[in-house]
């Protein structure tokens, strides 16, 4: 199997998992077991992330790759009195994004479907159907049992505070695109994923020792901010290049970030990256993003003494339905190895 067929089968069955920040437990275990399967170290933090550790020839002075398997959702905020329920976001998104989106609501015993819609969807009945504000006052979800009142949605088991996922609708296609959600971040996961298993495939020692921290709280603001080992110098969180207007990053890219809302990353660092981009023939775009934050920026915060960078896939219509393609995704493979594979400056 091609490389690009594993990181895609990878991520498919990754996005199919649900983890809204905050219910992320699943996936990484899915996480954990591939990476036990193929023999690595794994321990699962306090915080409920998932470390792994890949032994190399310098023990002294450590890299540390992290992507974040959490994802946007929502929770049940409130049961209305028709039986739908109200909800609350659980990351950054705007409702529209998810208007007409099929959903599942995981109580405590049981999963039910649903899904997104405007209380004001009809319209046959509602005259203001498509002025009508999108907002938590508006947006509901229909479930899809038979229930037309609190009393019987709350019959079935559901609660507020339980979580509610979206369907990631996954399609690869043939001109080579991924359009899904979840893209963001679970993209970059496959990818890490993927590294371990060429790494052992290749059975080459790293010339460092390198942690790949498979976060659960980024979409939250907190995720990759603690268990870093305190041999770590170089941190490199691995995210989606968001594209849009004034942008250079482009859905064929890998994204080299060098300034976000937190300010600029390592600028030594960043320029290694680049160089390697360049001098492997990859396509790479350097970028800014004014309204973006990392799990790199988030370590930085805490407190850590480390040289930060941020890179990833170009993924197009971030927080939405994205889309990105395979040469983003290979791109960034290609460049994360290569920089395992050399020298710290």
């Amino acid at each position: 199997m091609q490389q690009i067929d594993r990181i895609s089968e990878t991520l498919e069955n990754l996005v199919h998992i649900p983890s809204p920040s905050g219910y992320t437990e699943q996936a990484i275990d899915f996480c954990r077991s591939v990476a036990d399967s193929l023999g690595y170290n794994t321990k699962v933090t306090n915080k409920g992330s998932l470390l792994i550790t890949v032994p190399g020839e310098n023990t002294a002075h450590h890299r540390l790759l992290t992507a974040h398997v959490d994802t946007l959702g929502a929770m049940v905020r409130g049961i209305k009195a028709d039986g739908t329920l109200s909800l609350a976001m659980i990351g950054g998104f705007r409702w529209n994004s998810v208007e007409g989106e099929y959903c599942t609501i995981h109580s405590k015993d049981n999963a039910f479907t649903g899904t997104i819609l405007m209380h004001q969807t009809s319209v046959h009945v509602y005259k203001d159907a498509g002025e009508a504000k999108r907002d938590e006052k508006n947006i509901e979800v229909r479930i899809d049992e038979q229930t037309t009142s609190r009393d019987e949605t709350e019959a079935l088991g559901i609660r507020v505070g339980d979580f509610v996922s979206f369907d990631p609708r996954f399609v690869r296609t043939d001109s080579g695109f991924i359009k899904s959600r979840h893209l963001d971040d679970k993209a970059s996961v496959a990818i890490l994923l993927e590294l371990l298993r060429g790494l052992k495939e290749d059975n080459q020692q790293l010339p460092y020792t390198t942690h790949m921290l498979i976060s659960n709280n980024e979409e939250i603001g907190f995720g990759g901010n603690s268990s870093i080992p305190s041999e770590v110098v170089e941190y490199i969180a691995v995210d989606m290049g968001a594209i849009g207007d004034g942008q250079a990053t482009t859905e064929y890219d890998v994204s080299i970030c060098v300034k976000d809302s937190s300010g600029p990353y390592h600028y030594v660092l960043r320029e290694q990256l680049a160089e390697l981009a360049q001098s492997n023939g990859l396509p790479y775009k350097l970028d800014i993003y004014p309204y973006y934050g990392s799990d790199a920026s988030a370590a930085i915060r805490a407190g850590y003494d480390i040289r930060h960078g941020l890179i990833g896939p170009g993924i197009a219509a971030s927080h939405a339905f994205e889309r990105t393609h395979e040469s983003a995704l290979t791109a960034t493979y290609a460049l994360l190895n290569a920089y395992l594979k050399s020298d710290m400056f």
